[in-house]
């Protein structure tokens, strides 16, 4: 079996088999990058290089400390260097338990791809998993923790494995909802497919605003690359039942993976995005009382 048991805190710690290459078009910046995504050893995490036009690389480790406020993306700044929208490839590299991978990118945004996770999951999957002689460290959380900004608020609190319940409500539409634990296969299945979303007006206004000015804001933002609505629908129609808030949750998997191991905890999201995923994760990782290393 390629995946090895879901509970993260029993298991070796893996890399990649094979190094994997993906291009595509970024979503904020509209330019092509190319991404390398190669095997690492032992307790190296998940580190992205950036390859300057210098010929200089400077290493971004996938940690909380440097992560950097963005609109609409995960985002990393070390030395002056910005990676961003990365939670896609870090949701699916958690997910599908690979530890250690080195990132190797020429441009400072990630490809978009389809807005989901599935062309990522698809490439690991291909390039295979590597067992390491060294036991995996999960973060077990033994009390309480959350954060609220108005109706938005994220907890998590003790449990077995990580378990994610997620509740958006959007206009038109009304409420929606996801709940379920997060295993290689769940994730694959139901929540990979999921695609970035948002209103259709909205984004061609804002890749309109990022056209006039000059900055790079929603510049690769399409129906190829989005799930984009209009009123109770999206165009082109949903892929899967609740799409938007199985994005949330996607995009929850890969901020969680900035505390540098697999969380295990039964996660509770309202309304939650990026700067609250955040806010949790800093709460929690800054609380040295309320996690432990398994």
């Amino acid at each position: 079996m390629w995946f090895a048991p879901h509970n993260q805190a029993n298991r070796q710690q893996d890399t990649l088999a094979l190094p994997f290459e993906r291009s595509g078009r970024s979503l904020h910046s509209g330019r092509y990058a190319t991404v390398r995504v190669c095997p690492a050893p032992v307790g190296h995490g998940i580190v992205f290089r950036r390859r300057l036009k210098d010929g200089r690389t400077i290493d971004v480790p996938a940690l909380w400390q440097y992560r950097e406020s963005q609109p609409l993306s995960l985002a990393l700044r070390r030395e002056g260097i910005l990676v961003r929208t990365i939670e896609h490839l870090l949701a699916s590299l958690s997910a599908l338990q690979i530890d250690n991978a080195l990132v190797e990118i020429d441009a400072d945004e990630l490809p978009i791809f389809d807005g989901s996770a599935t062309p990522w999951c698809e490439a690991i999957r291909a390039a295979g998993r590597r067992e390491q002689p060294h036991g995996c460290r999960a973060i077990r959380v033994p009390r309480a923790v959350s954060v609220r900004s108005g109706r938005r608020h994220i907890r998590i609190e003790p449990g077995t494995g990580l378990h994610v319940t997620g509740h958006i409500e959007l206009a038109y539409i009304g409420g929606l909802d996801w709940s379920g634990a997060i295993t290689p296969e769940t994730f694959e299945r139901e929540i990979a497919p999921s695609r970035s979303f948002g209103r259709y007006v909205r984004a061609m206004a804002g890749r309109a605003f990022g056209y006039v000015t000059g900055r790079d804001f929603l510049q690769g933002v399409s129906t190829a690359s989005a799930a984009l609505l209009i009123r109770d629908r999206v165009l082109g129609g949903l892929r899967i039942p609740d799409e938007p808030v199985r994005h949330r949750v996607l995009d929850l998997v890969g901020d969680l993976a900035l505390t540098g191991h697999w969380v295990e905890g039964k996660v509770t999201a309202c309304h939650t995005g990026h700067e609250l995923n955040h806010a949790l994760v800093a709460a929690l990782m800054l609380d040295r009382a309320a996690w432990e290393l398994a």
